[in-house]
């Protein structure tokens, strides 16, 4: 796909052929005539390589160069130098340049160093990507060992050198707060603040001071000013998850907050200036929300810009087993137990069973059958009695039953299992009670 280049040089002619030879090699490349208006380039998006003179008018190479260090330190650097400064080429390198050519040069060089450059970028991108795959990644271990998500991992790092913003759908309890929190660590932003939120837990006005925060006497209560969350995320990302929950007067303000990048306090009168990456998250269908008039269209598009859906687990099996082993261990050290794995048996029943709560249900159960556990390995008696009422039925090509209809037949059972006790139903199967109430609303 080619790189994106940034080419700064104050002569005319060389910048031409440095240009047209990079754009025949398959590169995205902008040619400028000096460090200052490189700079506020920089400043406006991001590239993979520039490459810059040493010595131009106004801001030089070396300046230049510091100043991309200090912004994008992603951003690799090759210095162009006159034969007779070296010295300041050696400067360049000590300084974080990642090559150097000298004047005059065979254009053919430089493409060998850049296609060396791209090379070294590639490969940092899928060890990025393998690391996380693998769950090697010490703050947010993530596993991916089905093909479904690898193919997660593998758009997640796409986007690593993006500031987009992102939307996330699948079921709840997928991992929709780990791929967000994994973004952000992964991108530009990763060592600004990463702000989550849960949009359904709120009501409309506690959700919009949540939000933008208020003024001093704004309402009843309010007894001193706050700030809001788009605000202390400011330089970072704010997650919203349940995103489809906000109301549309509030998903107005949002918008706007989006695209002029500011807002106002509740009960405020005065502009403040915001910078967020936004991601949000939604288990709910937003294109119907958005035909039903519940989901403004407008917002939708800012959010959209990157759809990432992560699937639900019955549809990736293979990250079953490992996830068990990362739960294990997970609990065992916490409870300080010493289970070194799962009965066979045991296994059988998790690898077969349909988790309507997805991963979060399955970290649930894991928990469970450490605290329960006395022998060696988690035994079919540690595990809830909720994946025992669970049978796979033999499928009739005359009556093949929606997924929907298996979650409603299911949750009806739990409920009947603890006495219709909605809140207990709900932390059996690891999803909140308004998702519950949904799946249990849900008609043929």
């Amino acid at each position: 796909m080619g790189l994106k280049i940034l080419v700064a040089e104050d002569e005319a002619i060389t910048l031409k052929h440095i240009v047209y030879s990079l754009r025949k090699e398959g590169h995205t490349v902008t040619g400028v005539g000096s460090g200052t208006e490189a700079a506020e380039l920089i400043s406006e998006g991001s590239f993979d390589i520039v490459i810059t003179d040493i010595k131009m008018p106004g801001l030089d190479g070396l300046s230049l160069l510091a100043l991309i260090k200090e912004r994008v330190p992603e951003t690799d650097v090759v210095m162009i130098t006159g034969f007779g400064s070296i010295e300041s080429a050696v400067e360049a390198m000590k300084k974080g340049a990642a090559e150097y050519i000298t004047k005059p040069f065979n254009l053919d060089e430089l493409i060998l160093k850049i296609s060396r450059l791209e090379e070294k970028k590639r490969l940092e991108k899928e060890n990025r990507a393998f690391k996380i795959s693998l769950g090697l990644d010490q703050k947010y271990p993530f596993i991916a060992k089905s093909r479904m998500m690898k193919r997660v991992v593998e758009v997640i790092g796409s986007i690593t050198n993006s500031d987009c913003n992102v939307l996330l759908t699948g079921e709840s309890g997928v991992g929709k707060g780990l791929v967000a929190k994994l973004i952000h660590y992964t991108g530009a932003r990763k060592d600004r603040p990463f702000i989550g939120l849960n949009c359904a837990v709120f009501t409309e006005d506690l959700l919009a001071s949540e939000l933008f925060g208020h003024e001093k006497g704004a309402f009843t209560g309010a007894l001193a000013a706050k700030k809001g969350l788009v605000e202390i995320a400011d330089t970072g990302t704010l997650f919203l998850d349940e995103i489809a929950e906000m109301s549309p007067s509030l998903q107005a303000k949002l918008l706007k907050a989006i695209e002029d990048r500011e807002f106002i306090r509740v009960g405020g009168t005065r502009a403040i200036r915001v910078d967020i990456r936004l991601i949000a998250a939604t288990n709910q269908n937003l294109a119907g929300m958005i035909k039903e008039g519940k989901f403004r269209e407008d917002l939708y598009y800012r959010l959209n810009v990157m759809d990432i859906f992560i699937p639900p687990l019955r549809e990736r099996r293979g990250d079953i087993v490992p996830l068990c082993g990362h739960f294990l261990a997970k609990y065992t050290k916490k409870e300080n137990k010493k289970i070194t794995g799962f009965a066979k048996e045991t296994m059988d029943i998790l690898q077969s069973y349909g988790f309507p709560g997805n991963v979060r249900e399955l970290e649930n159960i894991i928990e469970r059958a450490v605290i329960l556990e006395r022998s060696a390995l988690i035994q079919p008696g540690s595990l809830p009695q909720s994946i025992k009422l669970f049978e796979v039925e033999t499928i009739d090509p005359n009556r093949v039953k929606t997924i929907d209809e298996l979650n409603r037949e299911y949750a009806e059972r739990i409920l009947d299992f603890v006495d219709h006790n909605r809140s207990k139903a709900a932390e059996l199967l690891g999803i909140s009670r308004t998702s519950l109430w949904r799946i249990l609303k849900r008609q043929d």
